[in-house]
């Protein structure tokens, strides 16, 4: 996509990420205003991506330390260091398979470089399935290290990393 901007999140974006979370939400937690602040207040890092000037997709992701009540992320923080964690990506279905989410994942990598990190961690729905991200994370060289089954609607997960840095 050539008129594709990444940029960090502003104050008038709630409503589009909150809209686009609420239109993938079998493959996400429910996010509300509340969770939202909740939430961005303590990610690392929240991009949106425009295309025409219409949010078209959003990641969220934290690093390691956050107070993040994930189970997912928890995982994570037990067993790796020096890692972020990729909480939620959101592509719009208007632009899917146009590159936006590859797009996103190189210029996050390539920050991630930059600041250090050795690991990005995602998890990725497995049940009910989740093929299209499975691929796109397949494609992106994420390697499945577990699998896990959680929360209130008995989601399992399979739980990826991608080793970006020097091994530790």
């Amino acid at each position: 996509m050539t008129d594709l901007l990444i940029r960090p999140y502003s104050a008038g974006d709630e409503a589009a990420i909150l809209d686009l979370n609420k239109h993938s939400v079998h493959f996400l937690s429910p996010m509300d205003k509340s969770r939202f602040a909740e939430l961005r207040a303590m990610a690392r890092l929240l991009w949106l991506a425009e295309s025409r000037g219409e949010v078209v997709a959003f990641l969220l992701g934290f690093s390691e330390g956050a107070a993040y009540d994930s189970v997912n992320y928890r995982w994570f923080s037990r067993r790796l260091k020096n890692f972020f964690y990729i909480d939620r990506i959101v592509v719009s279905d208007k632009v899917r398979s146009l590159g936006v989410g590859r797009s996103i994942y190189a210029k996050l990598e390539s920050w991630a470089l930059q600041q250090g990190f050795d690991w990005l961690a995602a998890e990725v729905d497995i049940e009910p399935p989740n093929t299209g991200s499975l691929r796109f994370h397949d494609r992106q060289q994420f390697v499945e290290v577990a699998r896990q089954t959680a929360g209130v609607q008995r989601k399992t997960v399979s739980l990826r990393i991608k080793c970006i840095g020097a091994h530790p």
